[in-house]
């Protein structure tokens, strides 16, 4: 955003949390996707050591081209995945996800999920707010 006095770092705060739990949101379900899957082993992320990292890189001023038609991967490579693939199968041991924890970890990302996008309705209202006692 432009104009730092309307919007602050609140937006670009909001917005980088709602694409972190995005990204963990996706993990998840790809673990319990591979519940059964023979050697899967379950990925995860810190969503607030990885919001604290999206928070420290400036943001791009501009977006850079290789070719006229690409177009960057965005963020990336800013998410620490816990976990590693093995390429060694244990028959023993095929319960390495465990559904509990990844439904509570669904929930709990949920949760936040949805109070941040009420935290930007709330923001979007007030600013609306603003808007419309201003041009009274």
């Amino acid at each position: 955003m432009t104009d730092s006095r309307i919007y602050g770092k609140t937006f670009e705060i909001i917005g980088n949390s709602l694409d972190v739990s995005a990204r963990r949101h996706n993990l998840i379900t790809g673990n319990i996707a591979n519940m059964d899957t023979v050697g899967y082993k379950p990925k995860d992320l810190d969503f607030k050591k990885t919001l604290e990292r999206m928070m420290d890189q400036p943001p791009p001023q501009e977006m850079s081209r290789t070719h006229g038609k690409h177009l960057p991967d965005q963020g990336r490579d800013k998410v620490d995945l816990n976990g590693s693939i093995s390429e060694d199968v244990d028959i023993y041991h095929l319960d390495s996800v465990n559904i509990d924890t990844e439904m509570v970890n669904l929930v709990e990302n949920n949760i936040k999920y949805r109070s941040t996008t009420e935290m930007l309705l709330r923001k979007m209202a007030i600013l609306k707010y603003s808007i419309d006692e201003g041009g009274r």
